[in-house]
């Protein structure tokens, strides 16, 4: 009876220790849950600084002497608008905030480089322009990259309604103006909206929080439609 019962005693031990092993598997250790919550806060933060920067680099091209005359916004009727009310950033949902502000950068991707191309073909280069659109790729890819780790999804970005070929100097010095004005709003925006993005990974469900359609209301519409 005493072998009996220490087999007993034995299989009992082995299924408790099965069931904690399940259970710790279940649930990750806390130092694991924060370290990747800092580790997002951290992505975060560089997409910030990187939008920070293109919206800096925009000013500076537009304290050109040349950029000083003003404008009738008119040209460009695919570009992402944005409301800018502070009350839509506290409705944001996390995924599809992600995937609006890559859809909106792709579309400012796209029309700076016509623009850049349409320049150099006239031999009336933007300055600094090229380096502009070097910083938007590398902050649309760690957009992505983000977006990944989440299971974010992408929304297609349609082709850009684009203005007719300027054929003067100074139609061009006016298209460029009106889409860097475009932008420096754009990436202002942008910067709230990633600092109160980066906010909800505070919340227990905020890599989950939100629908995975279209984007939330408020946060950008297009001009024209």
């Amino acid at each position: 009876m005493k072998l009996f019962g220490d087999s007993s005693s034995s299989l009992i031990l082995s299924l408790l220790l099965a069931q904690l092993h399940l259970l710790a598997s279940a649930f990750p250790a806390p130092h694991h849950h924060h370290h990747h919550l800092r580790r997002n806060q951290s992505d975060f933060d560089k997409l910030t600084n990187q939008t920070r920067h293109l919206l800096k680099l925009t000013q500076d091209l537009l304290k050109d002497p040349v950029f000083s005359t003003e404008i009738d916004h008119r040209r460009f009727k695919s570009l992402p608008a944005l409301n800018g009310r502070a009350s839509d950033l506290t409705n944001l949902e996390f995924k599809p905030t992600l995937s609006q502000l890559h859809a909106d950068l792709k579309s400012f991707e796209h029309h700076f480089e016509w623009l850049n191309k349409i320049a150099r073909k006239q031999q009336n280069s933007v300055p600094k322009l090229t380096d502009m659109i070097s910083h938007i790729k590398s902050l649309v890819n760690a957009l992505q990259r983000q977006m990944n780790h989440t299971g974010t999804p992408r929304i297609p970005v349609p082709s850009p309604s684009l203005p007719p070929i300027p054929a003067f100097h100074w139609e061009l010095v006016e298209t460029s103006q009106e889409l860097l004005q475009q932008f420096r709003l754009f990436c202002d925006w942008a910067t709230r909206v990633l600092a109160r993005t980066r906010s909800m990974l505070h919340s227990r469900d905020g890599l989950s929080m939100g629908s995975t359609g279209p984007s939330p209301s408020g946060l950008s519409r297009i001009v024209g439609k």
